[in-house]
């Protein structure tokens, strides 16, 4: 099954075809397609990392607020 969106992107791509066959043929891949398809997995999985890190930062900037929100006196 192939994706729609891959296939409009190479569809897309007019004069820097040329270029992006190069470039995925050197690093190894068979055709246009499975280039563009590794390189939008990539960027789901970066956006999913970038996701879960920001997901991070927040609780653990939330567990710091919740402490200091428990304290009654300045001198704690």
């Amino acid at each position: 099954m192939q994706n729609q969106e891959i296939i409009k992107i190479i569809e897309n791509l007019k004069g820097r075809r040329g270029y992006e066959e190069k470039k995925a043929s050197k690093l190894g891949f068979t055709s246009l397609y499975a280039y563009f398809e590794d390189k939008i997995l990539k960027e789901k999985k970066a956006l999913e990392d970038r996701k879960k890190e920001l997901e991070e930062i927040n609780s653990e900037r939330d567990i710091k607020i919740k402490k200091e929100e428990k304290k009654s006196c300045s001198c704690c």
